[in-house]
């Protein structure tokens, strides 16, 4: 009896229900509870990202959702709405997956950019349209397998947030479920910062990656420690670099997922050798204004 009362004052304080209807292995649910007790509740999520948004159907907070097409619009509508009532007080969220941020809605992200909202935009990605079908998208990183590209994707994952820095927001910032410290760490700045910020969170899928689900969380760290998904912030133009693990060979972030197992020795070190020059100018920049 006594456990069950500690669960139920748990849940009593927590600003999402348990339960959920991702896939196994799912970053979305771990994601959301984290950013969610930094967020707080005088918070109002518009979208959630699919498909590890589904998470966010069971959050106790005013949710609002269109078409995914309509990303930052409509949450740019109710910043637009809380300050003709005159609320500063309310945090408005805008939650979209890769498809959303980077493809379809890419230019009312970047216009909400622009015009420097007051809203925090995260972007939740896994790397493909995985609730429709596992399509490659423009975030799809060079050689992984989708249903739409079946012997390996032949462009490179687009780089939105370098993109969005260049609106000259006040803040851009990547993380990782699989560093959870420096997931909060840039979402309690974000809080604190009024104006535009970009959040960008790589999402491990099983499903779509194509590993065993009990591995979402050793795959995601091999994705930070290989430099593949690099974790840094830029803050009024100014690039930092918030994690700089001893790198392992990207090899073993691709071999983890059955996406990449078609690739070649040949491709395998291209990509490496693609990370590396990444790296080396992530460094070389680290501390340093890159916006102008």
């Amino acid at each position: 009896m006594e456990t069950n009362k500690l669960f139920d004052e748990y849940y009593d304080k927590v600003l999402i229900n348990g339960g959920t209807t991702c896939c196994p292995g799912c970053g979305g649910p771990l994601f959301w509870r984290m950013i969610l007790e930094i967020l707080g509740s005088n918070t109002i999520l518009y979208g959630g990202g699919p498909c590890a948004g589904c998470a966010t159907r069971n959050i106790k907070l005013p949710k609002f959702g269109l078409h995914f097409s309509f990303v930052a619009d409509a949450a740019s509508g109710i910043v637009a709405a809380l300050a003709a009532k005159g609320r500063d007080d309310v945090l408005v969220v805008s939650g979209a997956g890769d498809g959303g941020t980077g493809d379809i809605s890419f230019g009312k992200v970047s216009a909400a950019a622009e015009r420097n909202e007051n809203m925090i935009q995260i972007c939740i990605d896994n790397e493909a349209y995985m609730n429709t079908g596992i399509q490659k998208s423009g975030l799809t990183p060079f050689g992984a397998w989708t249903t739409t590209t079946p012997l390996g994707k032949e462009a490179n994952k687009k780089e939105i947030p370098m993109i969005i820095a260049q609106h000259k927001v006040p803040y851009v910032a990547t993380n990782s479920v699989a560093y959870p410290r420096d997931l909060r760490a840039t979402l309690e700045k974000a809080k604190g910062i009024k104006g535009f910020r970009y959040i960008h969170n790589v999402m491990p899928c099983p499903t779509g990656w194509r590993f065993n689900p009990a591995k979402s969380i050793e795959v995601t760290k091999l994705m930070v420690d290989t430099w593949v998904w690099p974790l840094y912030e830029v803050e009024n133009g100014v690039l930092k670099l918030n994690v700089k693990p001893k790198q392992k060979p990207v090899e073993d972030y691709l071999k983890s997922q059955n996406r990449f197992r078609h690739l070649t020795d040949d491709q395998i070190q291209w990509i490496q050798g693609n990370v590396d020059e990444k790296r080396d100018m992530l460094l070389e920049y680290d501390g340093k204004k890159i916006i102008i």
